[in-house]
């Protein structure tokens, strides 16, 4: 892909973004402060998955594992 094609794509989807959350009815100030919320709140979900989710996997596949009659594993 060139350039040009690669830029017009991520133009497009901002505004599709915009068309969605209806940010281009703000004012400018409104849409800075609309977009930071956004980042911020975007940011500790996908923070919080990567902390949290790999550990409640281990714990689910352990419990799962236990109820299905596996045999536990060796701590020596």
């Amino acid at each position: 892909m060139d350039a040009k094609r690669v830029k017009d794509y991520l133009y497009w989807l901002y505004y599709q973004y915009q068309l969605v959350t209806c940010s281009y009815v703000l004012e400018p100030w409104e849409q800075s402060m609309f977009h930071t919320i956004t980042v911020t709140v975007v940011a500790m979900v996908v923070y919080t998955a990567y902390v949290f989710v790999p550990i409640h996997v281990c714990l689910a596949l352990e419990f799962f594992s236990q109820i299905f009659g596996a045999q536990p594993e060796s701590t020596v």
